[in-house]
This record gives structure tokens, sequence and C-alpha cells, in this order.
């Protein structure tokens, strides 16, 4: 199972697909809650982490797949880590790409400037009305400009920025995917242990403009069993600009 982030929707995975059923898995590729064609509750409260890894373990169980191998980037790295301490039993493998673990964060989050400067925007989604106003004004010209500016030349074409238009303009999809963040801050989330006893890889762009680098080699820490693979010349957006290398990483890391 392929979980996205933010501000995508399960085409971010897209690269990942075909290599992955070619080497014999069921790939399972999500519009997250909010996301594009998947359902939008209303309110904050439905987009806490606890909402949204109980959507993971019910695809599962509506599969009939007691333990699933699981790899999350950006909000889905988030909503991986989190399934993986909440329901260890139900994931084999665990592969996480550019976002440390929860605790990582949140120690970063309030003990480092760097972080907490680029994480800025994490703060102004949590007002209301502004941030949709915002992201979405000149036809989506703040989220195009993001994803253009903090990946590499190329990352992402002017057919790919049509499909993430299309799908930001979903009704109600942009207050949806942006309560994510608001309810981030308005629902902590308590895990029983904070050690990961899944096997777990972590692949970490080193270009990443919205999460420091040094919090990679810290989340291993909070494994009994994890490796990290890191790309010096790759931005956040690793699965779209190293996608052979990512995918050659999943496929090896989920047959052994």
């Amino acid at each position: 199972m392929l979980l996205h982030g933010f501000p995508e929707f399960w085409y971010g995975w897209r690269r990942q697909i075909e290599p992955l059923a070619a080497a014999g898995f069921r790939v399972v590729v999500l519009d997250q809650r909010g996301y594009n064609l998947s359902g939008k509750p209303a309110g904050v409260a439905a987009y806490a982490l606890t909402e949204l890894v109980s959507d993971v373990i019910g695809v599962a169980d509506q599969l009939g797949q007691e333990k699933i191998f699981l790899a999350g980037h950006d909000w889905g790295a988030a909503v991986a880590w989190s399934a993986a301490l909440l329901h260890p039993r139900r994931i084999a493998k665990l592969v996480v790409l550019n976002v440390p673990h929860p605790s990582v964060m949140r120690k970063f989050l309030s003990t480092s400037p760097r972080q907490l400067l680029r994480s800025w925007y994490m703060f102004f989604f949590q007002l209301p009305w502004l941030p949709e106003v915002f992201f979405s004004a000149f036809n989506y010209g703040i989220g195009v400009r993001t994803l253009l500016r903090s990946s590499r030349p190329g990352t992402f074409s002017d057919e790919s920025l049509v499909q993430y238009r299309s799908a930001w303009s979903q009704p109600g999809a942009l207050t949806a995917m942006i309560n994510w963040y608001r309810a981030l801050f308005r629902a902590r989330t308590k895990f029983p242990d904070k050690t990961v006893r899944v096997p777990t890889r972590i692949l970490w762009g080193e270009r990443d403009a919205f999460l420091l680098a040094e919090m990679a080699q810290e989340s291993l820490r909070y494994c009994t069993k994890a490796e990290l693979f890191t790309f010096a010349n790759a931005t956040h957006w690793l699965q779209h600009e190293e996608p052979a290398r990512v995918s050659e990483l999943l496929i090896d890391f989920f047959r052994s």
C-alpha cells in the first residue's frame, strides 16, 4: 500500500506502480481521506492521525490482508509511521520517504529554529479560509509554484500539473487537505510505545526544502531494525526524481 502526501494524490506514486506489480506485488494506491476523489468528511476532527491510520487498516481489512507492506511519502509517511506504532502487528514492513519519526518531528519543531522556519506554512494553515483562498488563487498558482520551486527542474511536467489542478479543484478537496494540518495541532496522537518494532527502510532526498536531513538519521534511534538510504541530489519529491531507484529499494526490501 502506497500513501501519498500533501498536496498530491494517488498519482504521486504512479511511477512505482508498474515496477511493483511486475515484481509480483498487489499494489494498492489510495487517494487518502479528503484528497481528489476520496471521501471528504466535514470538520477538522475527521482528519486526526488516528482517523487517517484507521483508513489504512480499514482498506487492509476490506482486502482480507492481515499484514501489509506499507510505504508513505510526506504526509503519507506520517500516516505510515503512525500505523506502524499503533498497529505493529498489521504492518509487515515499513518504508518512509522524507518524513521523520513523529517524536523526531516534535523535537525539531520545538528546538530547531531552522526547522521551525521551514515549517512556517504549517502554522499559516491553522487560519480559517485564508489558506484555501491563498492556495487556489490564480488557478492554484501557489500550489504549482511550490511544486516547481522545491523540486529539480523537469520533475513536474505541464501534463502532471494539469492532473494536480484537477485534483485540487474537486469540491471540498482543498479544505479537507489543509484540515490534515489543522487536526495535527488540535488532536495530538498518543502512542503507547514510541519505538517502531516493524522492519523499516528510510529513504531521504537531502535537498529537501521543507525538512532538515539530520532528522532522517535521528529517526533510526526510534526503530529496532531500520536502515537509511540518502540521495544527495534529490529533493523532497524523491519518488518523482529517482523513480527507478525508489522502486528498486521498495522491491528489494519487500522481497527480503
